[in-house]
C-alpha cells in the first residue's frame, strides 16, 4: 500500500519520507528559536544525531527567522540541496556564505521533484514574503499552509487540486500588534477566523493538524496570556463542526504519522527531537491580562554591559535622528509635528528619557515639556537586541502610547497604526536579513568574543 510519514520537529518544521527519500520543510533545530519563542509544548534537540541526519532536500517557505534559521541550518550537511522561496538575493548569498553548495529559489507554481516526491510552491496572500507548498508522494496529496494567509484566488487554485489527503493549517491567529498598545486594543474572541472555517469546508480534507506557532514566551511573560487567543482544544472542537468527516489530529514536536489510503496511523518518533515534561498543554487566553508596566517588564532581564549600554545610548543621541531623516515611507499621523518621548528601562527597572520634536525628514532632541502626542517604552536590552542581534518586533516587549494625551491628540490617535511607531519604523527601516545576518557573523566568526548573551531570568 501506497504510504508516507509525516514527522513534526518544530513550528512549521515537518520531516516527509517516502520510499527512503526524506526532505524536510522549514527546519528549526532551536529552543527558543527566533531568540525568544519557547517551544510549547517543550523539547530539546540532539544535535549531535541532527549532525548525522541526512535529508535529500530542505525546503524553506520565506525567510521570517522562525523559519530560516542560519543557526539551526548550520547542523545540516553542506551537500543538502536548499529550496528556498525568498525575493531577495542576500539570502540566497548568506547562505551560501555559510558554506551550502546547492541552494536554489524556489518559484511559484514551478514542481520540484525529489525522488517519489513532488513539491509545489503555492501562492499566499503575501506573495512578497511567504508561500505555501503542495507536496504529492505515493498517490497522496498535502498541502502545507505553513503560517500563510489565503486569499479568495489562491483558494480557488487550491480547491482545483483536491481531493486532499491532509492539510497543515496553522491555528493560532496571535497579537504580536495588539501587545504593542494594550490599553488601546480589544481584547479578540477566542474562536478562528471565519474565513479559516470556510477554507478548510472548501478544501475539505480527510485530515487536518494545527500547525505553526507551538511556542509561548517566558514563564513570567503577560504576553502568554494575552498574545495566543486560539486553544487547540477549540481548533479541534470548531473545525469538526464544519468539517465531521475529517479528522482533526494534534501533533506536537516528534511525532510521526503514516498517512496512506486508510488513514493516519501512529510511526516512531524523531529521536532527535526529545519532548521535555508534560505534552499535553494548551493555551489560555485571558485578554489584554492586565499589562505589567514595562520597568517591571525590564527587572527580568540582565544588565547590559558598559559597552552595550554606550551604544544603545548613542542610537537614542544620534543614530536614531539619521535613521529618521532617511525613512521614505510616510506616516500620515506624524506628516504634523509631534513631541514624542522615548523611554529606556534598564534591568532594575530605571528609566532614562529622550524627547524629540518630529517632523517630517527629521528627530530633533529636544527638552520640551510641552504634551506629548506619542510614547514608547522599551526595556534597554530588548533594544540593543533589535539593534545588534537582529532581534523581533514580536519579543522586543514595545510599550506604545501607554499614556492618557490631550483631547485632540487622542482624536487624531484614533486614526493612527500602532506600527507607525517612530522606533519601530527606525529599527525596521533597514532592509532585509538583520538577524540571518547576525546569526551570520557569530557563524563564521566563532573566536571573535560575541555580544554577553542577553536570555531571560526563567523567574
Amino acid at each position: 500500500m501506497a504510504a508516507l510519514t509525516v514527522a513534526r520537529i518544530l513550528h512549521a518544521g515537518y520531516v516527509f519520507t517516502c520510499e527512503g527519500t526524506r526532505i524536510a520543510f522549514d527546519t528549526i533545530f532551536e529552543n527558543p528559536f527566533s531568540r525568544n519563542c519557547h517551544a510549547f509544548p517543550d523539547v530539546r534537540f540532539d544535535e549531535a544525531l541532527i549532525r548525522r541526519q541526512r535529508f535529500d532536500a530542505v525546503f524553506i517557505s520565506h525567510f521570517h527567522d522562525d523559519h530560516c534559521s542560519l543557526e539551526s541550518l548550520d547542523l545540516l550537511d553542506r551537500a543538502t540541496p536548499l529550496y528556498i522561496y525568498c525575493l531577495f538575493d542576500e539570502l540566497f548569498d548568506m547562505v551560501r556564505a555559510l558554506g551550502f553548495s546547492h541552494v536554489h529559489a524556489l518559484q511559484l507554481d514551478v514542481p520540484v521533484d525529489v525522488g517519489p516526491f513532488q513539491v509545489v510552491p503555492r501562492e499566499a496572500m503575501d506573495a512578497e514574503v511567504d508561500s505555501m507548498f503542495q507536496v504529492r508522494a505515493a498517490g497522496l496529496n498535502i498541502l502545507n499552509v505553513v503560517d500563510s494567509w489565503i486569499d479568495d484566488a489562491a483558494l480557488a487554485r487550491l480547491v482545483a487540486e483536491k481531493p486532499w489527503d491532509l492539510v497543515l493549517f496553522p491555528f493560532q491567529t496571535m497579537r504580536e500588534i495588539e501587545v504593542l498598545a494594550p490599553t488601546r486594543a480589544e481584547p479578540a474572541p477566542p474562536a478562528l477566523p471565519e474565513e479559516w472555517l470556510e477554507q478548510l469546508q472548501a478544501l475539505d480534507p480527510r485530515f487536518v493538524v494545527p500547525s505553526s506557532c507551538q511556542f509561548r514566551l517566558e514563564p513570567w511573560s503577560w504576553y502568554n496570556r494575552a498574545f495566543f487567543p486560539i486553544s487547540y482544544a477549540r481548533f479541534t472542537d470548531e473545525v469538526q463542526a464544519v468539517l465531521p468527516h475529517a479528522r482533526v489530529v494534534r501533533m506536537d514536536p516528534s511525532v510521526s504519522m503514516v498517512l496512506d489510503t486508510d488513514g493516519l496511523h501512529p510511526a516512531p518518533p524523531l529521536d532527535w527531537v526529545i519532548p521535555v515534561g508534560a505534552q499535553d498543554v494548551d493555551y489560555i487566553y485571558e485578554g489584554n491580562a492586565d499589562a505589567p508596566p514595562t520597568a517591571d517588564i525590564a527587572r527580568h532581564f540582565p544588565a547590559l554591559t558598559a559597552d552595550q549600554w554606550t551604544r544603545v545610548l548613542d542610537f537614542c543621541r544620534t543614530g536614531l535622528a539619521d535613521r529618521y531623516a532617511a525613512l521614505d515611507d510616510e506616516s500620515e499621523y506624524f506628516d504634523s509635528p509631534r513631541l514624542w518621548q522615548l523611554s529606556i528601562h534598564d534591568h532594575a527597572g530605571e528609566v532614562t528619557r529622550f524627547r524629540y520634536r518630529l517632523s517630517p525628514g527629521s528627530a530633533d532632541l529636544v527638552d520640551d515639556d510641552g504634551p506629548l502626542g506619542w510614547t514608547t517604552g522599551i526595556p534597554a536590552v530588548k533594544l540593543y537586541a533589535a539593534l545588534e542581534l537582529g532581534e523581533s518586533l514580536t519579543s522586543l516587549y514595545m510599550r506604545i502610547n501607554d499614556a492618557v494625551f490631550d483631547a485632540d491628540t487622542e482624536r487624531d490617535l484614533a486614526q493612527a497604526d500602532v506600527v507607525e511607531d517612530p522606533l519601530i519604523r527606525c529599527l525596521f527601516s533597514e532592509g532585509f536579513g538583520a538577524y540571518q545576518r547576525a546569526q551570520l557573523r557569530r557563524l563564521l566568526s566563532p573566536a571573535v568574543p560575541g555580544p554577553v548573551p542577553i536570555a531571560p531570568e526563567d523567574t
